[in-house]
This record gives structure tokens, C-alpha cells and sequence, in this order.
């Protein structure tokens, strides 16, 4: 049986629009992981971190922006590896974002697109499977369950 613990997740960026909803995209740069590829945002989870605050922490890192909100896809990336024996099973976030980003030393461009134009940039079908998802929720409503609430400290 392979191993399917989490490991990672998936982010997707947005802001609201008067007309439609845009998706932040990421260009990776030289020399980084997937260089050359437009991304969303996502990132490994550290020990004693649950996925939420993972997803957090990498929207800040790779955009300079705490999300205005953050919300959970109701969804999961799922593909297997053949050469680890593994299911990767990623937990996908929306998160609305102030502004611009920031750019760090593992992207070298941005852009807003609209759902379709994002989707046909991103590289994996399951994570095209979810922006889609993610623009239906937004364009629909996101469900109050959805809505990551931090627990006060």
C-alpha cells in the first residue's frame, strides 16, 4: 500500500474584481524548481504545522501579503508516484490577496489572469482541476465552512 501523508500544499491566489475574479500566477525562475513554469503558490509542511498554516506561511514567503482571506477548496490535488510508491494527496486553499505581489528570489514575474487563461498556464491537470473549482466557489459563494478561522492564541 503506498504512503499518502500530506507533505505539501496548494495555494491559489486571487482578487476580486468588479467583473470577474483573477488568479495570481507566479513565474519560477532560473535555477529554482519547475523554472520556467507559471505556479500558484504552495510549499512543504513543516513538522507540527497543520496544512492551513502552512498555506499561510507560503502566501506570505512567495507573495509579501498576508491573505485577506483564506479559505479551503473543497478538493484535494491526488496523484500518485510511481518511482516513491506514493499518493500525493496536496490540500488546496484559495486566498484573497491585498495587492500586488512582492516578488522573492524563486519567481522572476507575475500576472493576473482570469480562471480559463490561469488554468491553461498551469502545467498540472489536477491543479487547472482546482482553480476552476476555486473561481465556481468564489462566483457561487464561499460556504462559511469553508473560511479558514485561526484559533486565537
Amino acid at each position: 500500500m503506498p504512503n499518502s501523508a500530506p507533505r505539501v500544499v496548494d495555494v491559489y491566489p486571487y482578487r476580486e474584481s468588479s467583473v470577474n475574479p483573477e488568479f495570481l500566477l507566479l513565474h519560477r525562475a532560473p535555477g529554482t524548481l519547475y523554472a520556467g513554469q507559471w505556479r500558484m503558490v504552495g510549499g512543504k509542511i513543516d513538522t507540527g504545522e497543520a496544512a492551513w498554516e502552512t498555506a499561510l506561511r507560503e502566501v506570505d514567503e512567495e507573495t509579501g501579503h498576508s491573505p485577506d482571506r483564506l479559505w479551503t477548496i473543497p478538493s484535494v490535488n491526488a496523484f500518485y508516484e510511481w518511482q516513491a510508491d506514493r499518493m500525493n494527496l496536496i490540500p488546496a486553499f484559495a486566498a484573497a490577496l491585498p495587492a500586488d505581489p512582492t516578488l522573492d528570489d524563486e519567481h522572476d514575474a507575475f500576472t493576473w489572469l482570469p480562471a480559463e487563461e490561469a488554468a491553461a498556464r498551469l502545467a498540472w491537470p489536477e491543479q487547472q482541476r482546482l482553480l476552476r473549482l476555486a473561481d465556481r466557489k468564489l462566483r457561487n459563494g464561499i460556504p462559511p465552512r469553508l473560511v479558514v478561522q485561526p484559533a486565537p492564541e
